[in-house]
Parts: structure tokens; sequence; C-alpha cells
């Protein structure tokens, strides 16, 4: 039997992530000026009784104190075994029919890309696939990223991880 993996053909595991990755709206206080694509990513061999699919994107070294929240999608069918280049786009139109993404702690809808503190060490960027045992978590677009975090590791059969690093030089 095959293990619940996660990977992406953007980045190398645990390599540099490329600049489409990088945030790119001055707003924040961040002086990204990159793409602020999600990445292409591919997973395989979730658990049998697994009956939908989560996926968040979390830096723990964000100097918040708490890291930072940078997508979450839930709802995503049991099926799918991908998501395509730019699927965290704001309107959701590349992401699986029925799939939910929340505001990220940016406050915006979607993915938002890596913006570490220019000059600070490279800050990790765990994508992770969770593993849910019900078929969708009810849930509206009015979520907090929190609660459909709590949501999903309360229902977490199983999950798998992927990490691509970034720097602003």
């Amino acid at each position: 039997m095959a293990d619940f993996r996660i990977w992406s053909d953007d980045f190398p595991a645990n390599g540099f992530m490329p600049k489409a990755q990088e945030m790119n709206d001055k707003s924040f206080g961040v002086s990204g000026d990159g793409e602020n694509v999600s990445p292409a990513l591919q997973w395989d061999a979730p658990p049998a009784d697994t009956q939908s699919l989560a996926l968040t994107v979390y830096d723990p070294d964000a100097p918040t104190g708490s890291g930072f929240w940078h997508w979450v999608v839930v709802n995503i069918p049991v099926d799918a075994r991908s998501l395509p280049r730019n699927a965290g786009k704001a309107d959701g139109s590349l992401l699986p029919a029925g799939a939910l993404q929340f505001r990220n702690d940016y406050g915006t809808v979607g993915f938002g890309g890596a913006a570490p503190t220019r000059g600070d060490k490279p800050h990790r960027f765990i994508f992770r696939v969770h593993a849910l045992k019900v078929a969708t978590l009810p849930l509206t677009a009015d979520t907090t990223n929190a609660v459909a975090r709590y949501m999903t590791h309360l229902n977490e059969i199983d999950s798998a991880t992927y990490t691509g690093l970034y720097e602003l030089k």
C-alpha cells in the first residue's frame, strides 16, 4: 500500500519556491513583488476511508507568535488528486467544484504569497493535505480560517506535508 503524500513540480521538497509564489500586494506592508500564484500541487494514496480533503499552507516562522496562514481550502472532493497552478486565486474558479477557500491571514480570500521580512532567514511554508472522515465540512465563505482549521483537524484521518522555503534578500 502506498503512503499518503503531496508534492509539487514547481519546487523541490525543502527547496526554495520560485518568485511566482511571492506576495505582490504592497498594502500589507511587505516588500514582495512576485506573482502571488499558488503552486501546482499533486497528492496520492489518501486512506481508503477518506471522504473529502482539505489543504492548508502555513508559515511557522512568521514573527507573529503563532505563525501565518497563507491558504485554507476545504471540501475538496475525495477523488481529486491535484490543484493546478493558481488554484488559489480569489474567485476560486480553478478549484474543484464544491471546494471552499477562506480569508488567509492577510485578510484576503485564497492564496496569499510568501513575504518574509526582508533579510530574515528563509521561512518554511508547509503545504498540508488533510484526509477527512466527512464528505463536507458545514462551513460558509464567512467562516474564519481558524474555525475551518479547527473543523479540519477535528475530522482528520491522516495528513501529508510538503515544505517549501522562501526569503526576501
